[in-house]
């Protein structure tokens, strides 16, 4: 004869039981966060392999980057130009075959067009953007880090004031999370099928107009 379980008194909390398979698809989305170890090593590899590019590619030198502000040297165009090309070809493949996820940002019109501006004087004022400035420091220019100083200033004050003013900018011209092909009325497919061979047009125009 099997002794009866005492029920649980009317006061008592409620229980959760999870089923076992949810507590292993919990274990599976673990290696996706993006704090796991999976993930650091990953941003680790990748973010090697960017600046090993950038300085390759000669974006980290001073006179390249304001050699495009002045319409002298386009390696930057080009350098950029490659970069979307490849990138939109192979995360939207990639995407097709289920190998990575599209994390869109919002679309914020005043937030982007104040970072916008904010970007580009600092680009203007000191000849380089973060990462080329990083990755100039590296090679060796000590010109660089009045940049990596100001942008170490740059994200405590925005930390300490995105709250409050944040806040408030990010209700200005919101749109969502929108693409491109969302904003012109276009299917993704059709829109990868335009736009590739286009920006791979003005490539090689700009090669052979600015060799």
């Amino acid at each position: 004869m099997h002794a009866r379980a005492n029920p649980l008194p009317d006061n008592a909390p409620p229980v959760l039981v999870l089923p076992p398979q949810a507590l292993e698809s919990d274990e599976a989305h673990d290696l996706d966060k993006p704090d796991s170890v999976r993930q650091l090593a990953l941003g680790l590899l990748f973010g090697v392999a960017f600046g090993f590019l950038l300085q390759k590619s000669g974006v980290a030198r001073y006179e390249v980057l304001m050699g495009q502000f002045f319409l002298t040297d386009f390696t930057v165009i080009k350098v950029m130009l490659t970069a979307i090309i490849v990138g939109m070809a192979g995360i939207f493949a990639m995407r097709g075959l289920g190998l990575v996820k599209l994390h869109v940002k919002p679309t914020r019109y005043a937030s982007n067009i104040a970072g916008g501006l904010l970007f580009g004087v600092g680009l203007g004022l000191l000849g380089y953007c973060p990462g080329t400035g990083i990755a100039a420091l590296g090679q060796g220019n000590l010109d660089a880090i009045a940049g990596i100083v100001g942008l170490l200033v740059g994200s405590y004050l925005y930390a300490e004031t995105s709250a409050s003013v944040g806040s408030r900018m990010a209700k200005i011209g919101s749109r969502g999370r929108i693409m491109l092909p969302d904003l012109l009325g276009m299917r993704l497919v059709g829109f990868i099928a335009l736009f590739v061979p286009l920006l791979i047009l003005c490539l090689i125009v700009t090669a052979q107009l600015a060799p």
